[in-house]
């Protein structure tokens, strides 16, 4: 998106699971930690993605907002965003599509991303002119794709980069809490190295 005027999310595919639709990583003393929303039972059938439940039968969003507290309170940015970013954490979403949204507009709005995000209105193949990363970014995926070629991220500082050394492709909350209002230039950067790289 930080590379676009305009962008496109998804609303009219199928739920799919183990995607980062329902999760994160970030980096916490004891490494990586992963951030997963549990979801109500999907049976079988196909479910549009907008019709998925967010199951709230365990205390997840305590659980982790207290490991982003643990992970992040020493970053240098947290006390900035940690306001605007708890409220995910005590407020209930019936749904993940809305939790997603209103997560993507607050984390673009804080690392300066302007693109036009719209919704889809109908699910389409991608068309030739158009960028379809629906499906390039997945934690099934050893290198996570972008466009057909792996991006390798510029490095920031990271709270524990002198026990665990950079740690890539952790939540967009690691850059916010580390780099602040330098998140984008890391972004674009990285969008930069890659082009240059093709």
């Amino acid at each position: 998106m930080a590379a676009c005027r305009q962008a496109f999310i998804e609303a009219h595919e199928h739920y799919l699971k183990q995607t980062y639709r329902t999760r994160c990583e970030i980096l916490g003393a004891n490494g990586m930690l992963p951030l997963s929303v549990p979801v109500e039972k999907v049976h079988g059938k196909k479910m549009p993605i907008r019709d998925v439940r967010i199951d709230y039968a365990l205390p997840w969003q305590r659980t982790h907002w207290r490991s982003l507290v643990s992970a992040y309170s020493s970053s240098p940015f947290f006390v900035h965003y940690a306001d605007e970013v708890a409220p995910f954490f005590r407020q209930r979403e019936t749904f993940l599509f809305d939790l997603n949204m209103k997560i993507t507009l607050l984390m673009c709005d804080l690392a300066g991303i302007r693109a036009e995000i719209q919704l889809t209105d109908a699910y389409r193949q991608a068309e030739s002119d158009t960028l379809d990363l629906r499906h390039a970014i997945s934690p099934k995926s050893a290198s996570r794709q972008h466009g057909g070629s792996a991006l390798t991220a510029t490095k920031y500082y990271q709270v524990f980069s002198q026990k665990f050394g950079f740690v890539p492709n952790l939540s967009i909350l690691d850059l916010l809490f580390n780099e602040g209002p330098e998140a984008l230039t890391v972004v674009k950067n990285t969008i930069q190295s890659g082009a240059s790289a093709k």
